[in-house]
């Protein structure tokens, strides 16, 4: 089975995305959660995404508090669906 890989922009992300791995796990889904920035690892970021497809990935969610830059970055780098969530609103944390 296809992977997913759960994109965070920080740490401090993980426990607003807990619901999503733990539907992931439920559902049998195999994932796996990645720290990357498109701010503070740009490169990394693009390489990660880049080579996603050839890893196992039939999906990208992507999720980054205080700013919405993770999902449009991954999406510009692979032609696979890319999720994005919001996180930037206080009433998410």
């Amino acid at each position: 089975m296809k992977k997913v890989a759960v994109l965070l922009g920080s740490t401090s992300d993980e426990e607003v995305m807990k619901g999503c791995t733990d539907y992931l796990t439920k559902f049998g889904i195999p994932w796996d959660l990645k720290i990357l920035s498109a701010h503070r690892t740009p490169d990394a970021t693009a390489a990660f995404v880049k080579s996603a497809e050839e890893n196992g990935y039939a999906l990208i969610i992507a999720a980054a508090g205080m700013a919405a830059h993770l999902p449009g970055v991954a999406a510009a780098y692979t032609t696979l669906p890319v999720i994005g969530v919001p996180l930037a609103g206080s009433e998410l944390r």
